[in-house]
C-alpha cells in the first residue's frame, strides 16, 4: 500500500503541482472491494496521524516513506 501512496501522490503532483492536496480516499477505487485496507488506511490517517480530510500530497508522501 506504501507504494501505491506514493505512486498516487506523484502522479498528482506531477499533474496539478505541489501544492495539491488528497483524501485517504485517493488511494482507493470506486467501489470498495477492499474494506479492511481501506479501514486501516481511514485508521492511520485519521487517529493515528490526525490529518484533515484534505492534506497535502507532498506531506502524505513524506510521512509514507518514514514509515519503516
Amino acid at each position: 500500500m506504501k507504494q501505491k501512496i506514493v505512486a498516487v501522490c506523484d502522479a498528482k503532483i506531477a499533474k496539478k503541482g505541489s501544492n495539491v492536496g488528497l483524501s485517504f480516499y485517493a488511494f482507493f477505487a470506486n467501489k470498495n472491494d477492499n474494506p479492511a485496507l481501506l479501514l486501516e488506511v481511514a485508521t492511520w490517517w485519521i487517529q493515528t496521524k490526525k490529518l484533515n480530510h484534505f492534506e497535502k500530497a507532498v506531506k502524505i508522501k513524506e510521512l509514507v516513506l518514514q514509515m519503516s
